[in-house]
């Protein structure tokens, strides 16, 4: 059985805009483990599996974090967020452990979409 279920919130994404500060901060009041994946990115460990990232920026935006959902099938996930009404604004791209997009609901919202292939 997969760790993953199918269009559930399954990492969430924060911008930062020091690597070094943010995984100290995190580490000290919540004891966050990391997994560097470079100078710009690292992956929060959780319970058996990875459950979100530090993501380099040169300025945070507000609204949060990027929230991410699994898909089984990421091209029939970009068709529904598009027929649905959503907007494109990073076309399936990989990365190390898969493949995903971004998007942006009606209302402005930016959320991601992930796969494992």
């Amino acid at each position: 059985m997969s760790a993953h279920t199918h269009h559930a919130i399954d990492y969430l994404e924060f911008s930062v805009t020091d690597l070094s500060a943010a995984k100290a901060f995190y580490a000290a009041a919540f004891g966050w483990r990391f997994n560097d994946y470079g100078p710009g990115y690292a992956g929060i460990q959780g319970e058996g599996r990875e459950v979100g990232g530090l993501s380099v920026t040169p300025v945070v935006t507000k609204g949060g974090p990027l929230v991410v959902l699994f898909s089984t099938d990421l091209e029939a996930s970009l068709r529904a967020v598009q027929a649905a009404g959503g907007t494109v604004l990073k076309a399936p791209y990989s990365f190390p452990g898969g493949r995903r997009f971004h998007f942006s609901d009606p209302s402005g919202n930016e959320l991601a979409v992930w796969s494992e292939r």
